[in-house]
């Protein structure tokens, strides 16, 4: 029988770079277009590998093949994978650690200005048919203004330099770097309670674990500064959303620009509070994209799935 690649869903125009590569390869690509855990356990059964977007590859999914030896994420963040679970079964978790960087930090940037500028607060005043700057000569310059990275790996290193590009000083929370590797790229080194008291701009740039889940909570907001603005382009759980909502309707921050939420369902996130306010521009976990960026993934991902087939050691593997 053909080695099964079952991917469960994708957001890609379509699968055939796929298909055309894993057929060359010998390999059968099936397609569920499912997120439902029995559905997918149900298909696993006789998988070679899996790919996935979003849809959780859980325990009981994993406790469901019988001959899976790849579980792939077409992303960076292997949060909706159970990697121990597919550790201890011998399967290896496979992801794609650099191939939307500039991207990411890009959208960084992008939302901070859109905040700060107000862009789509003018915007849509005027498709509204106002053309008027009432309430908005508020709006702060970022020159001599810090901007505050929480967690400091390569999007975030990318992030300070653009925004070094527009007079920004910088400082940087992460434990597992040190001073003098920040010091390198202009950057101060700060605790976490300093970088979210001191800065215009906080940006989140850590995975979603269990020491960072809901990290930004009530008790975070309230330390931020008055006019501070919260982006957010790693993962939704980073953040406590109705503390967000809350913080965001009574002005305790001036707002804030997301690429991820906690729930991506398409008819939940649209009707997320979040996207119904003024100060907070939501944009649907676009980040990543670009013509060349998803080009990249598409052809690292299958690359590596063909590697494991043929018994060879992949490219990205989380689990080694």
């Amino acid at each position: 029988m053909a080695y099964k690649v079952l991917f469960t869903d994708h957001v890609f125009p379509n699968l055939d770079l796929e298909e055309k590569s894993y057929a060359a390869a010998g390999l059968e690509l099936v397609y569920l277009g499912s997120r439902d855990e029995d559905t997918i356990a149900a298909a696993a059964v006789d998988a070679d590998a899996i790919v996935t977007a979003y849809a959780e590859i859980t325990a009981k999914v994993i406790a469901a093949t019988t001959k899976c030896k790849s579980i792939s994420k077409t992303g960076i963040g292997v949060n909706n994978i159970d990697v121990p679970a597919a550790t201890a079964k011998g399967i290896r978790v496979l992801n794609c650690t650099d191939y939307c960087i500039e991207e990411v930090s890009d959208q960084t940037v992008a939302l901070a200005l859109a905040v700060a500028r107000r862009v789509v607060v003018l915007n849509r005043a005027i498709a509204n048919g106002s053309w008027s700057l009432l309430g908005n000569f508020d709006m702060p310059r970022l020159r001599d203004k810090t901007l505050g990275l929480l967690g400091f790996g390569r999007i975030a290193k990318l992030t300070a330099q653009k925004l070094q590009g527009f007079g920004m000083k910088v400082l940087a929370y992460d434990p597992y770097v040190d001073a003098a590797a920040m010091a390198a790229l202009g950057v101060q080194k700060a605790e976490l309670d300093e970088v979210v008291a001191q800065s215009l701009i906080v940006a989140l740039n850590l995975p979603l674990t269990a020491e960072t889940e809901g990290m930004v909570n009530e008790t975070f907001l309230g330390k931020m500064r008055k006019d501070a603005i919260l982006v957010n382009t790693s993962r939704g759980g980073l953040i406590n959303e109705a503390a967000l909502v809350k913080a965001l309707q009574e002005k305790q921050i001036s707002g804030a620009g997301l690429d991820v939420l906690i729930d991506e369902t398409p008819a939940n996130a649209v009707n997320n509070p979040l996207c119904k306010l003024d100060n907070c521009i939501v944009t649907p976990h676009a980040a990543f994209v670009s013509i060349e960026a998803v080009q990249e993934l598409r052809e690292k991902i299958i690359a590596d799935v063909i590697t494991v087939s043929q018994g060879n050691e992949p490219k990205f593997q989380v689990n080694r």
